[in-house]
C-alpha cells in the first residue's frame, strides 16, 4: 500500500475522533453491540434475560433490524477490551472496526481502478474519494447501509475488474460469481434495495457478456441467498425471539409494500440525480468534467460505460419510490468516483499539451483542495449536532455523587436520546429513563423520581428544578461582523464534555495550534479584505441540564 492510500483510513479515523457520538438512526446496531459485549449471549432463560438487559426489547422500533452486523462488531471488539479504560472508548472501538472495514473496501476498490484505468487514475481516485464528505464521515457509523456498503464496494470492485479485462477467462468468471454472491448477501442481510442493483448488474452481464445463468448467475445467487438467510434468520430469530424472522423482508414489506416510508417525507423523482449524487460526489468537476471526459476518451469509454449503465438503471428504478434519502444510493459513489478518476487521469497526463489543458488541470487540483476544505468544514459543523451526548458527559462531571447509598436517577429527554445518548456513555450505578409518553410526562409523580434531567424545554419539567448548565448545538450558518459570535463561544465552553478520556481531545489538541493560526489569518482577512464580515457557524441552546431543587 502506498502512502497516498493511507489517507483514506487516516481520514476515517480522524472523522471518528472529531465526531465520536451518534444519532438515533445509528443507535440500534450500536446499542445491540453494547448489549452483546456487556451481557453476552444468553443460553438459559433467554427471553427473560433479553427482556431484562437488551435495549431492543424496550425500544423495538417500527420494524425489526438485524443483529448480524452488531454481533460481528462485538466479536471483533472483544479481544481489545482489556486495553481500554472506559466504555466510551469501547464505543469508538466498535465504530472504528466498521470504519476500517469500509476503508479497506475503498482501498481494494482503488487497486481495481489501478488495473482498469491505470496507476494515475488510482491516485486520482484516492484524491477524489478522500475529499468527499459523506463516505468518509459515515464509514464508521453503524447505519445498516454502512454494513452493506463495504460488501457492495467489494462486489463492485470485482465487477470493475471484470468489465476491464477478458470476459472469457476463468478469473473473470470467479470474480463475477463473487460479486453476485456478495451483493446477494448484503441485500438479504442488511439492505433490501441492493436487490435492484443486483438485478441491474446481472442483466448487464447477461446482455453484454453472455454469462451463463446455469454456471454463474444461479449458483452465485443461490449461495448468497442461502448464506444470507442462514445468518440473518438464525441470529435474528434468536435475539428477537420470533421464529422465523427475516428482518429485511419485514422492513421491505412495511416500508415499500405498505408504503409507510412515505411518512418520513416524499421527494421528486429527480432527487437522486439532481441532489443526492452531486452532494455525495461533492466536487462538481467530478460529474461536470471528469466523467464526461472518461466517456469521450476512446481508451476508457468502454469500461466507463459498462460501469455507469447498471448504476444509472439502479438509481432510476429506485427513484420510483416516493421516500428518498442519499444513503439509499451511497453504494454508487465508489464506481462513479472511479470513472471520474479515469477522466481526471486523462486530463492530468495531458496538462502540458496546451494552455487549455494546463488550466483545466489546475482547476481540477483547485477543486480537489476546495472539496477537501469543504469536507473538513462539514466535519466541524456535523460535530456540533450531538448535544445529547455532550450533555450526558457534562452531567457526569457536574452531578453530586457523594451519596453512594442510592442510585442517581436521570430523565433523558427526546432530543438527548436522538443526539448522542447511548448505553456506552451511561455510568455504572446510575438509572436512566427514556420515557417519551406524553401522558406520563404530564404527571408530577413521574418527575418526582428523578435527581437530574436533560431536557430541551425546562418549563415542561414539573416541580422545582435548577439549571446546572446549558449545552449548545448547531443552528445554521450566517454572516456576522464579529470575529466570534456569542453562541459559538458558548458552544466551545459547553459543547465539549471536558471529561477525562474525551474521544477526539488528543486530535483537537494536536490541531489546536493550527486553529490558532487560522484565527489570526481570519482576523487579518476580516480587517483588510472583507470589511469585518465573515461566515460563521451559529449555535443555540439545545439541552438544559436540570437538577432537582431541594
Amino acid at each position: 500500500m502506498d502512502r497516498l492510500s493511507l489517507v483514506v483510513p487516516a481520514l476515517v479515523l480522524l472523522h471518528l475522533c472529531w465526531a465520536p457520538y451518534t444519532k438515533v438512526e445509528e443507535s440500534f446496531n450500536l446499542q445491540a453491540a453494547h448489549d452483546i459485549l456487556t451481557h453476552g449471549i444468553p443460553t438459559r432463560h433467554v427471553e427473560q434475560t433479553l427482556a431484562a438487559n437488551y435495549d431492543h426489547v424496550d425500544f423495538p422500533g417500527s420494524v425489526p433490524r438485524t443483529f448480524v452486523g452488531a454481533l460481528v462488531l462485538a466479536s471483533l471488539s472483544t479481544p481489545w477490551l482489556a486495553w481500554l479504560r472506559s466504555t466510551e472508548q469501547v464505543q469508538m472501538l466498535v465504530r472504528g472496526i466498521l470504519g476500517l472495514f469500509n476503508a479497506y473496501a475503498l482501498l481494494s476498490f482503488r487497486r481495481a481502478v489501478d488495473t482498469a484505468f491505470g496507476r494515475v487514475a488510482g491516485d486520482w481516485y484516492i484524491l477524489l474519494q478522500a475529499s468527499q464528505f459523506h463516505v468518509i464521515y459515515y464509514a464508521s457509523r453503524t447505519l445498516p447501509n454502512m454494513f452493506a456498503f463495504g460488501l457492495s464496494t467489494l462486489a463492485l470492485r470485482n465487477l470493475l475488474l471484470v468489465k476491464s479485462m477478458a470476459a472469457k477467462s476463468r478469473k473473470s468468471a470467479r470474480r463475477r460469481r463473487l460479486a453476485l454472491y456478495l451483493l446477494t448477501v448484503a441485500g438479504v442481510v442488511f439492505r433490501s434495495e441492493l436487490a435492484i442493483l443486483l438485478a441491474a448488474e446481472t442483466a448487464y452481464l447477461l446482455l453484454q457478456y453472455r454469462v451463463s445463468l446455469r454456471r454463474e448467475v444461479i449458483p452465485a445467487g443461490l449461495a448468497g441467498l442461502a448464506v444470507g438467510l442462514l445468518a440473518t434468520v438464525s441470529v435474528d430469530s434468536f435475539f428477537w425471539q420470533r421464529f422465523p424472522l427475516w428482518p429485511e423482508l419485514a422492513g421491505f414489506y412495511f416500508n415499500t409494500i405498505q408504503g409507510h416510508s412515505s411518512a418520513w417525507g416524499v421527494s421528486p423523482p429527480s432527487f437522486y440525480f439532481t441532489n443526492a449524487i452531486p452532494r455525495l460526489l461533492l466536487n462538481p468537476l467530478s460529474y461536470l468534467l471528469c466523467i464526461p471526459l472518461a466517456l469521450l476518451n476512446h481508451r476508457t469509454r468502454q469500461t466507463s460505460t459498462a460501469v455507469l449503465l447498471p448504476l444509472l438503471v439502479f438509481v432510476a428504478v429506485y427513484s420510483a419510490l416516493p421516500h428518498k434519502e442519499w444513503r439509499f444510493v451511497l453504494y454508487v459513489v465508489p464506481p462513479l468516483t472511479a470513472v471520474a478518476a479515469a477522466g481526471a487521469a486523462w486530463l492530468w497526463t495531458r496538462r502540458a499539451k496546451s494552455l487549455l489543458h494546463r488550466l483545466a488541470a489546475l482547476a481540477l487540483v483547485a477543486s480537489v483542495l476546495a472539496s477537501a476544505a469543504a469536507s473538513l468544514a462539514l466535519l466541524h459543523v456535523s460535530s456540533l449536532n450531538y448535544p445529547g451526548a455532550h450533555a450526558l458527559a457534562r452531567l457526569h462531571l457536574l452531578a453530586d455523587t457523594s451519596d453512594n447509598t442510592s442510585p442517581i436517577n436521570v430523565h433523558l429527554g427526546n432530543l438527548a436520546c436522538q443526539t448522542g445518548v447511548t448505553r456506552f456513555l451511561q455510568a455504572d450505578g446510575w438509572v436512566y429513563d427514556k420515557t417519551d409518553d406524553k401522558a406520563q410526562l404530564l404527571h408530577p409523580a413521574f418527575w418526582a423520581r428523578f435527581d437530574y434531567a436533560l431536557v430541551e424545554r425546562p418549563e415542561k419539567a414539573i416541580g422545582k428544578w435548577e439549571v446546572l448548565d446549558t449545552v449548545y448545538g448547531y443552528s445554521g450558518v450566517g454572516l456576522t461582523s464579529k470575529s466570534t459570535i456569542p453562541s459559538e463561544a458558548a458552544s466551545a465552553k459547553h459543547g465539549d464534555d471536558d471529561g477525562e478520556g474525551r474521544p477526539g481531545r488528543a486530535v483537537k489538541e494536536l490541531l489546536g495550534r493550527g486553529a490558532e493560526v487560522w484565527e489570526m489569518v481570519k482576523k487579518v482577512l476580516m480587517h483588510r479584505v472583507t470589511g469585518g464580515r465573515w461566515v460563521e457557524v451559529r449555535t443555540e441552546p439545545k439541552i438544559r441540564i436540570l437538577k432537582r431543587a431541594l
